[in-house]
Order: structure tokens, then C-alpha cells, then sequence
């Protein structure tokens, strides 16, 4: 019955784009020009880089694979355009992290094809934060996650806790493109296949699809970021989101209303939320007096006319 519903539904909204395709021929004059955007295929390179290690995209499994993320990824439009103007923010914070904990650099385009570098960031899975921690693995990983703090939300310690399932991953497997497919598929998971499958690599793993690509969205993720220009991405400097400056305030006591709390520290709710999106919620029991560091923005650093200008990665703009 709910087929037949759906055909039905399905005709009466196709007939009439059909009807009007056959007709829109006879309609066109010589006077009438139809301009349409070039498809321009991005180019795949030889080889790429990653963390440190050459590879070569000659086997042809390798080269359509990252063909296919490429493609996706160059015309994704919104999401990648946001993933640049994000990094400008966001990068300046987590790039020391990884570089403190001894992970390479380019780890960090983890956190851009997991979030889009949206701290808010929460998926359907309950996969939450710039790093799309779960709560058990946040737990495991020494976040505190619960209904009035969940640190999976805080760039700064979550990204701590991201290098420490990093590294931890690397001591198992030895290179980092299998220790970025556990992220996505579990270490379990990629620990058994390598075992079973006979190799030491996740790019020479048959895995689920979406773990088979995720190695390629980094990749891709990385090229892009890398050169935006040359994947028809033109920003200027004005358009990336800046990074803020902040007052730290040291919370060891209970909270009985934060929009209270946030009117007498110079801020209001909104503001504080968002600069602080670890907090879940309205009030803060904090029973056993642990210490929490609050993050006020500074006046200057709210107003687009005032904040300082800063550009994390010139290759990412074009009024360089």
C-alpha cells in the first residue's frame, strides 16, 4: 500500500519536469543563450603525503579512490568552504596540542572531516565535538561527559584526549593511515582485519565502505586545505573566521544560574554558551569542587571592526 502511495506521489511530481523538458526545445530562439558552469574534474596527483610517507597513487584502486573523494569533496561546497574559514580559528588552538603530544600535523585534518570544525558538532550516533568523541570512548579517554558538563565540547582538552587514542593507536599499528582508519573503524576492528587480511596497512584493507573512504576523505580533506585555489576555492582574508581572545575564569564552586553568572562576569548567556559549549546546561552542581576554566571573549574580539586580523595559512586566501 505505502508503494503504491509513494509510485503515485512519484509520477505527479516527475510528469510535469518531463513535460516541460520536451517542450523547452521548441521554445529556444537564436537569441537565447543558455550559460552553464564549466565541470572541471580536480586533478589527482602522483603521490601524495601523509604524516611523513610518500604514497604512490599509481595502483589504480588507490588513484579512483581518492578520485572519488576529490570529486565529492572539491563540489561540496559549503561544508569545505566552512572547514577553511574554521581553520583559521581553530588551528592556532590544536595545532600546538598535536605537535606538544609528538602527533603529526596532519592528524589535525581528522577533526576537519569528523566535524567540519563545528565544536558543536553532534551526530546521529551521538558522536559529539570537534573530534566526534562517543561518551564511553570520551570517558575512557579521560573527558567528563554528564547533563551539566561534557568536555567532549571543549576543543582544547578534547583535543588532548584525541592525541592520547592517537598515540595509543600508533604503538599498536606502526603507521598513522591505519591508526586514522581505526578512528573511524575501531581498533578492533582494524586490528583483526590486518590480522586476518595479512598486511600491516589499512590502504591494503577491505573494510566496510565508509572505512575504506575515510582514509581518502582525509587525504582529500588535506589537499584541499593545502591549495584551495587549485580546487576552485577563492577566499579572502576577510572571510575566515578569526580566532578569539579570551578572559579565563576559574570555576571551583556551584553555579546556581549561569545567565546570572554570565551578567555579572560582563557577558551574557548566549555569548558564554557559545564560547563554552562544554557547559550543558543552565546550572552547575559541582558538588566536588573540581576547577573548570570559563572562557569570556573580549569586547574587541566580538566586533568584526575591532578583532585583530590574522591569517593562520596564506595559501588559503588569494589577497596574500
Amino acid at each position: 500500500m505505502f508503494g503504491a502511495v509513494c509510485a503515485t506521489a512519484a509520477i505527479a511530481i516527475i510528469a510535469p519536469a518531463e513535460e516541460a523538458s520536451a517542450v523547452t526545445p521548441a521554445t529556444v530562439t537564436d537569441d537565447v543563450r543558455v550559460e552553464l558552469s564549466d565541470v572541471v574534474n580536480p586533478v589527482v596527483p602522483e603521490t601524495v603525503t601523509f604524516a611523513g610517507k610518500k604514497i604512490s597513487l599509481d595502483p589504480t584502486h588507490m588513484w579512483e579512490r581518492l578520485d572519488r573523494e576529490l570529486t565529492a569533496m572539491s563540489y561540496t561546497h559549503g561544508n569545505t568552504l566552512l572547514a577553511i574559514k574554521r581553520a583559521n580559528r581553530y588551528f592556532p588552538v590544536l595545532a600546538p596540542i598535536l605537535k606538544k603530544n609528538g602527533v603529526p600535523d596532519d592528524m589535525i585534518y581528522l577533526a576537519v572531516i569528523e566535524s567540519t570544525l563545528n565544536p558543536r558538532a553532534l551526530s546521529g550516533a551521538k558522536a559529539g565535538g570537534l573530534w566526534q568523541f562517543m561518551p564511553s570512548t570520551a570517558k575512557e579517554y579521560g573527558l567528563e561527559v554528564n547533563d551539566y558538563v561534557d568536555q567532549r565540547y571543549d576543543p582544547i582538552k578534547a583535543t588532548e584526549a584525541a592525541c592520547k587514542y592517537l598515540k595509543n593507536a600508533y604503538a599498536k599499528y606502526g603507521n598513522w593511515e591505519s591508526v586514522a582508519a581505526s578512528y573511524n573503524g575501531g581498533m578492533a576492528r582494524i586490528t583483526n582485519e590486518l590480522a586476518a587480511q595479512q598486511v600491516s596497512s589499512a590502504y591494503d584493507l577491505y573494510l566496510a565502505d565508509e572505512t575504506m573512504r575515510y582514509i581518502f576523505r582525509l587525504l582529500s580533506m588535506k589537499l584541499i586545505m593545502e591549495n584551495p585555489q587549485a580546487y576552485g576555492y577563492n577566499l579572502t582574508a576577510d572571510q575566515l573566521y578569526q580566532p578569539m581572545e579570551y578572559t579565563v575564569v576559574e570555576v571551583s564552586e556551584p553555579v546556581d544560574d549561569w545567565a546570572d553568572w554570565a551578567k555579572k562576569h560582563g557577558t551574557d548567556y548566549m555569548t558564554l554558551r557559545e564560547n563554552n559549549p562544554w557547559i550543558r546546561a543552565k546550572s552547575l552542581p559541582n558538588k566536588t569542587a573540581k576547577t573548570y576554566q570559563v572562557y569570556i571573549p573580549t569586547k574587541d574580539s566580538l566586533s568584526r571592526s575591532k578583532q585583530k586580523k590574522t591569517v593562520y595559512n596564506p595559501a588559503w586566501v588569494v589577497d596574500r
